[in-house]
């Protein structure tokens, strides 16, 4: 069964065409663990034979690694067949070993810090690397990365980056590489549909990547968010649709919710959403995979996938079948917002 696409046009310019299900490459970067350079290969061949054909990456992931791994996948693949986006925001600089960022985060990787740079010299450059990097002669969308609380550690740190983003000219520059046809589009990718709303109200963005705030387990994002990108034509990407993977495992002990352990009442949700999809006969981690494609502004959901085994696991969640009174059982338990499309 082939994957279902979806088409973004939202300037008139052609637009593009996402497979529902995309590929997120910050695993290939040797997220929490190493692997080769061979099972990153073999992962990337099994989304690409499987028919994904939207792979997003970042200079963060792996400090450049997982664009680098990218770039021999993507070497002989037909360019107009696929979608690809990456990132600006930091710049990653060679330093000593000593001074290497994502220390028991970014396993066995080049020996690199990151450098916040919004403005507008820095996305240039930070755009040029990933150029290089990738090998590629086209890259698609790029993503102002990571402007949110989530990574600077409070909301006056992430306002200030905002500011110096739009007042250092960051977003001219990207308004300007997409005026000139170099990217399809622009858009950013962030922790916090907050932000993502404050970066949509004061600027002209086409897609945000949204990680995390979209799920089965949360779904606030409807509240301001969602309706203005409705009405925009913006286009929603879905990161990290298992919320760091208690969607995908279930409430086991050492689960993890946002990238921490999962707290009780999250636990008990989780339970709950569980109990529902097994009386439908429905596993969870493919109603978590398909929740966020009922949202009609949604273009892709990217699950990340460090080995074959699960990005098979994801093409599955991507071709399963939902039943509609799985949703509105949810809807009648109060484990889903009633105003949640379905």
């Amino acid at each position: 069964m082939a994957l279902k696409t979806r088409h973004w046009d939202r300037l008139g310019n052609g637009g593009l065409t996402f497979t529902e299900l995309g590929f997120g490459t910050a695993p290939l970067g040797n997220l929490y663990k190493a692997i080769s350079d061979e099972d990153a290969r073999a992962t990337l061949d099994a989304a690409w034979d499987g028919g994904v054909r939207y792979f997003d990456t970042a200079p963060l992931y792996g400090l450049g690694l997982s664009e680098t791994r990218l770039n021999p996948f993507l070497r002989d693949k037909p360019r107009d067949e696929y979608v690809l986006s990456s990132k600006v925001g930091r710049l990653i600089q060679p330093c000593a070993p000593e001074h290497r960022a994502g220390v028991g985060k970014w396993f066995d990787v080049p020996q690199r810090r990151e450098h916040y740079d919004y403005s507008y010299d820095g996305i240039m450059r930070s755009f040029e690397h990933s150029f290089s990097r990738l090998g590629v002669d086209r890259i698609d969308i790029l993503y102002v990365h990571d402007l949110c609380v989530f990574s600077h550690g409070s909301k006056e740190i992430s306002d200030m980056r905002i500011k110096e983003f739009f007042g250092g000219r960051g977003y001219d520059a990207m308004i300007s590489l997409r005026d000139q046809g170099v990217i399809r589009a622009i858009g950013g990718g962030i922790n916090e549909w907050e932000v993502c709303q404050a970066l949509a109200e004061r600027g002209d963005f086409d897609l945000f990547l949204l990680a995390g705030r979209y799920t089965l387990l949360e779904q606030k994002a409807l509240d301001s968010f969602l309706p203005l990108c409705d009405a925009r034509g913006i286009g929603i990407v879905t990161g990290g649709p298992y919320n760091s993977g208690i969607l995908a495992t279930g409430a086991k002990p050492g689960s993890y919710y946002n990238y921490d352990a999962a707290p009780k009442d999250i636990i008990d949700r989780v339970n709950a959403i569980e109990a529902v999809c097994t009386d439908h006969g429905v596993r969870m981690v493919d109603a978590a995979f398909q929740f966020p494609l009922l949202h009609p502004a949604h273009v892709a959901v990217i699950p990340g996938g460090q080995g074959v085994a699960e990005t098979k696991g994801n093409l599955q969640a991507a071709q399963a079948n939902i039943p509609a009174a799985l949703w509105a059982d949810l809807k009648t338990k109060g484990l889903m917002r009633e105003d949640a499309p379905t």
